[in-house]
């Protein structure tokens, strides 16, 4: 059974930093990328950044840029997303999720064609 799970959010004030975690079973991490999304309320799914498990090729939203690292570990099937210099408009539940990467011109990630989805974790910056 495929199965992702995101965990690692909180409440944070801005300046300050969280890691999420992205834990992957029941498929192969080197086939696929695997790409963070966020959701905020009122507003459009939108890709945060992706990552390719079998290069660690990473493309970033531009306007998480400088702020927010992807890493993975591939022994243990999991990707992590250290964000850092929170701001309240990083507010938003996050989403891990397996597929490719298709970049779109706001350098993050296409959720359409993802192929599996996690279940979100709610990531809340206060000002």
């Amino acid at each position: 059974e495929v199965q992702l799970q995101a965990f690692g959010g909180g409440l944070v004030q801005a300046g300050g930093s969280l890691r999420l975690s992205c834990a992957a079973s029941g498929f192969s991490f080197d086939d696929y990328a695997i790409g963070w999304f966020r959701q905020a309320p009122g507003k459009e799914r939108e890709g945060v950044l992706c990552i390719s498990s079998s290069d660690g090729s990473t493309y970033y939203r531009d306007s998480v840029k400088g702020r927010f690292t992807a890493s993975s570990d591939n022994a243990k099937n999991t990707v992590y997303l250290q964000m850092n210099s929170l701001k309240p408009e990083d507010t938003a539940v996050y989403y891990c999720a397996a597929g490719p990467c298709t970049v779109l011109p706001d350098g993050g990630p296409l959720d359409y064609g993802m192929d599996y989805w996690g279940k979100g974790t709610q990531v809340t910056v206060s000002s």
